[in-house]
């Protein structure tokens, strides 16, 4: 009768194999400590590319959902310019909002600095209502009040101590005061043959207003990823005691980044009146939380020190074509509202690092 196998060797060799690892451990903690953190590390950054490829696996996965429910019309010449259209405002505005979240804070004026932005550059120019032409020096005069407005915010933010919500929030209200005083109740009619014709205007075949909108991208993304001052931001968006141990001025930093805001929310409202071909206080209505919700569900994290404007053009896209393709299709306004934020969420979840980190800044 055949014996059975004997096991003994091989178990006592594996259990002499833990009882070396085990005394390694103990001889040499710190090894275990190297390998877990290592570990840790791998993880982080698996983590960190899935993230990276969520927002375009969100836009690619919109783009043939539409594609089979609408047909190829979806993804003609002429929808992708009207794609390209529609996305250059809000792509202006989020690009502002991005520099201010990546630094773990907020900002809730822009519903009423892209209106008065765009209120003044209309009382600026020649207009139906007042006897001032100034041309394009009305859209310098009109941003550079912006600027003005978010460095007030940073200012107050930084030096004040006050929250950068609420003092945001304060300025949305006083942007909107200067705009509706600046036209005295009588929103101006822009008649500048030149302004006028910008809206129909196109290089390449790209409409005007979306090259500006590609403009201020390409600035932006110089500043984030060719400057000593974009990459403070980031610093101080992660954990602003580290650069300020070695000698960056946060506050600087903090200041630079809302003003730099307002510049951007100033570019948005100049667009939206020369869009709109009028100056009135309502440009800005609704701008806020689409550009909140394109930078977030472009990757970019509301904790600060990740991201950047490369996610937001994915995140804008996103809501663009969303919003493009539940137009296309014919959805009730109403319902439409809900599906977007549906989605919105699911793309939020799929997107977004989830931790113990929260927003403090």
């Amino acid at each position: 009768m055949s014996q059975p196998p004997d096991f003994s060797a091989e178990y006592n060799v594996q259990s002499r194999r833990e009882i070396g690892e085990t005394l390694m451990i103990r001889l040499n903690p710190a090894a275990s400590i190297t390998e877990e953190f290592a570990e840790k590390v791998r993880n982080e950054n698996r983590n960190d590319r899935l993230m990276k490829l969520a927002p375009i696996l969100v836009l690619i996965a919109l783009v043939v959902v539409f594609t089979a429910s609408c047909g190829l019309s979806f993804i003609s010449g002429g929808n992708l310019l009207n794609i390209l259209n529609q996305m250059a405002l809000p792509l202006v505005v989020a690009l502002g909002l991005t520099f201010v979240i990546m630094l773990g804070s907020i900002d809730l004026s822009i519903d009423g600095t892209v209106g008065m932005a765009g209120s003044l550059f209309a009382c600026l120019v020649l207009n139906s209502e007042f006897g001032t032409d100034l041309g394009l020096m009305g859209a310098v005069i009109a941003v550079g009040a912006s600027m003005l407005c978010g460095l007030a915010v940073g200012l107050c933010h930084v030096y004040l101590k006050i929250p950068s919500f609420m003092a945001s929030f304060a300025f949305m209200y006083i942007c909107k005061g200067i705009g509706m005083v600046s036209y005295q109740g009588h929103p101006p009619t822009i008649q500048d043959p030149f302004i006028k014709s910008l809206p129909t205007a196109s290089f390449l075949g790209i409409p005007f207003i979306t090259w500006v909108a590609v403009a201020m991208f390409a600035l932006c993304y110089f500043i984030q990823e060719r400057t000593a001052f974009g990459r403070h931001i980031y610093a101080v968006g992660t954990n602003e005691s580290i650069p300020r141990s070695v000698g960056v001025s946060v506050e600087k930093v903090k200041v630079g980044v809302f003003t730099l805001a307002g510049f951007l929310f100033g570019v948005a409202g100049v667009i939206g009146a020369i869009r709109l071909g009028q100056g009135q206080i309502a440009i800005g209505a609704g701008k806020m939380f689409p550009a909140q919700a394109a930078v977030v569900v472009g990757g970019t994290s509301l904790a600060g020190g990740k991201g950047g404007v490369t996610n937001t053009i994915v995140g804008v896209l996103i809501m663009t074509v969303l919003d493009n393709g539940l137009l296309v299709l014919g959805v009730n306004p109403n319902i439409r509202t809900g599906i977007q934020g549906v989605i919105i969420l699911v793309s939020v979840i799929l997107t977004v690092a989830r931790g113990t980190k929260v927003i403090s800044k």
